[in-house]
């Protein structure tokens, strides 16, 4: 479960990114975060994966308070977390594959054990027969996928994803989401901010709708 109480966010130049936001997620819930451009969408995304710390608040996963974490506790908690954000953080010098080994690589995970789990990605999100690709040779969309086969390689619980339709066409934006909808229904968390608000029909998610860094409206659930 995910509890956010009273969070506030300003930065050093004078901005205040988030004011006064709380609410609350459930485990295995698809929840929205939606809003204008600069409404706080990112920076709450960031806070929720420990990336930044509030200023002010808290926000509780799975009863650990994210302030109070010491730094060399944040590595694991976010290994109950996939992590996608709009810059990807692809590693163009590997291939799909490789890429998804990635992280399976860092928890020193047995090779073979490896291998097979990172196929087991791929092949959920359409990209097993592109493992020798590099992601330079794959189209947007690809890209996309791969980036989220490498959040979900190591079976996370929360699945934590910015603007993850940014720049696709309708039709592979709808296929991405199709994969976190899949994911959703077999109890993985998943939360995604996005400014474009034609896929809530689509989905019916839960939305958390935040105008100047303010939760706005009754489906926030504030606290």
């Amino acid at each position: 479960m995910i509890i956010a109480n009273a969070v506030c966010k300003r930065y050093s130049e004078g901005l205040t990114a988030l004011r006064d936001v709380s609410f609350a997620i459930e485990d295995g819930e698809m929840v929205f975060i939606t809003g204008h451009s600069g409404a706080g969408k990112t920076t709450l995304v960031r806070l929720l994966a420990a990336i930044e710390r509030p200023t002010s608040g808290s926000i509780i996963v799975n009863g650990q308070n994210l302030a109070s974490l010491r730094r060399g506790a944040i590595p694991y908690l976010r290994r109950n977390f996939g992590l996608i954000f709009q810059d990807q953080k692809l590693l163009f010098d590997r291939s799909v594959l490789d890429n998804v080994l990635l992280p399976l690589a860092i928890i020193g995970l047995a090779p073979k054990e490896a291998a097979r789990r990172a196929r087991a990605a791929l092949d959920k999100v359409g990209l097993q027969a592109r493992e020798k690709a590099f992601p330079i040779a794959l189209s947007g969309g690809e890209q996309q996928r791969l980036a989220i086969a490498r959040a979900v390689v190591n079976r996370p619980a929360i699945l934590l994803a910015d603007e993850p339709t940014a720049n696709l066409d309708s039709d592979t934006a709808a296929d991405i989401l199709d994969i976190f909808q899949a994911f959703h229904q077999v109890g993985v968390t998943v939360i995604l901010a996005t400014h474009d608000p034609q896929w809530m029909k689509h989905l019916g998610p839960r939305v958390l709708r935040l105008e100047h860094g303010r939760l706005s409206g009754a489906d926030g659930d504030a606290l």
